[in-house]
């Protein structure tokens, strides 16, 4: 049976506010350890192996020089450390320093309260309908959005260009 319309926009208006909650929420949890959202995840990616920001920046589709300011602000906050990579004495090299092992160790522990709370008393088998749901939908968008891209490019190589009349 077919979704009808109105159950596709109510799924969607669903999406939307969970979305909406999350970034909320993530937002809150960062704020709790005095970080915003972006310096949370820099902070992860931190310490995580390799991080390099360019990498980085080109992942979140953001500039080098926003991904250069949050740095900024977690060296001000004596949150990280730099030094000269040894391999290369053109690349930094970034490392939590202990206030920021703390820090991220304090927001990992809110996140993990969080899920507690809201997700693991949830049926199991209901998370993994919910999940199996949400990748199906994740590829459907994603091979939409290409396939919107292709032809948006390609109709641009061939609409006729317009002459305003003088």
């Amino acid at each position: 049976m077919a979704t009808t319309r109105a159950k596709a926009y109510e799924a969607i208006e669903c999406l939307g506010k969970l979305s909406e909650l999350f970034q909320r929420r993530r937002a809150q949890l960062a704020a709790e350890v005095g970080l915003t959202e972006l310096e949370w995840l820099v902070l992860e990616q931190i310490s995580s192996e390799g991080f390099m920001p360019s990498m980085f920046a080109k992942q979140r589709e953001s500039s080098p020089a926003a991904v250069s300011r949050v740095l900024r602000q977690l060296l001000n906050k004596s949150l990280v450390s730099t030094s000269v990579s040894e391999a290369d004495g053109r690349q930094r090299e970034y490392a939590l320093t202990e206030a920021g092992l703390r820090t991220l160790g304090e927001v990992r522990l809110l996140r993990d309260r969080a899920v507690r709370s809201v997700w693991l008393d949830l049926d199991p088998q209901r998370l993994d309908v919910f999940t199996e749901l949400g990748r199906e939908l994740v590829a459907r968008l994603e091979d939409y959005a290409s396939h919107e891209t292709a032809e948006s490019a390609e109709a641009s190589k061939t609409a006729t260009p317009k002459i305003k009349a003088s």
